[in-house]
């Protein structure tokens, strides 16, 4: 029998997070574009992220047909996270910033996200923004493909507290600490020191 499960942060019913996810407003629209094959995945930060901010909302698929008008949401700047050679540094929000960024935040590998950006060129044409410098991720069961790299979740916070330093994002981990915390628990702490730490 499969264990019941949260409707809401779809966790184990004994492993919910909803009590760690906050409620967090921010000026800056995320919209997160999950490519399917991240559903199932245990630490999905994607959700997590789309459940503690307000002003967010995640969408699931390969191709979005209604992203042109998703992109013209009045009030927004529609902008991509993603790097590139192309990419501007984020900076904080100036005076003169009347309309807030709408950050579209692609959710896979990167073989997936680059494939959701072949399938959107409405997403491929996008201005793209990139964070000046990226603390190292707390993903502590992944080994990073390349070093800078980080979760989404941890991505959106970094973002966010470039954007509207005064909001402090750090909340929304929570409930990705605790993941990865109940995760080593359950492989046990000989187990990931071995797989993990690289002792």
């Amino acid at each position: 029998m499969p264990r019941p499960r949260c409707e809401r942060c779809q966790r184990p019913l004994d492993h919910c997070l909803c009590p760690l996810i906050p409620s967090l407003a921010s000026r800056t629209r995320v919209v997160l574009l999950q490519h399917p094959s991240e559903t199932a995945h245990a630490l999905n930060t994607a959700r997590l992220a789309a459940l503690g901010l307000v002003n967010a909302e995640l969408r699931v698929g390969e191709v979005f047909a209604d992203l042109a008008e998703l992109l013209a949401t009045p009030g927004y700047r529609p902008v991509l996270l993603f790097p590139g050679e192309q990419a501007q540094a984020l900076t904080a929000y100036g005076e003169t910033d009347d309309r807030p960024l709408m950050l579209i935040v692609p959710d896979g590998t990167w073989r997936k996200a680059r494939k959701l950006l072949y399938l959107n060129p409405l997403l491929e044409a996008l201005p793209r923004v990139t964070l000046a410098q990226v603390a190292p991720s707390r993903y502590r069961l992944r080994k990073a493909p390349e070093p800078g790299a980080v979760s989404t979740i941890e991505a959106v916070v970094q973002a966010l507290n470039v954007l509207e330093p005064q909001g402090n994002f750090g909340e929304l981990l929570r409930p990705f600490e605790a993941l990865i915390e109940g995760q080593i628990e359950a492989m046990g702490g000989a187990t990931f020191e071995r797989n993990h730490t690289g002792h």
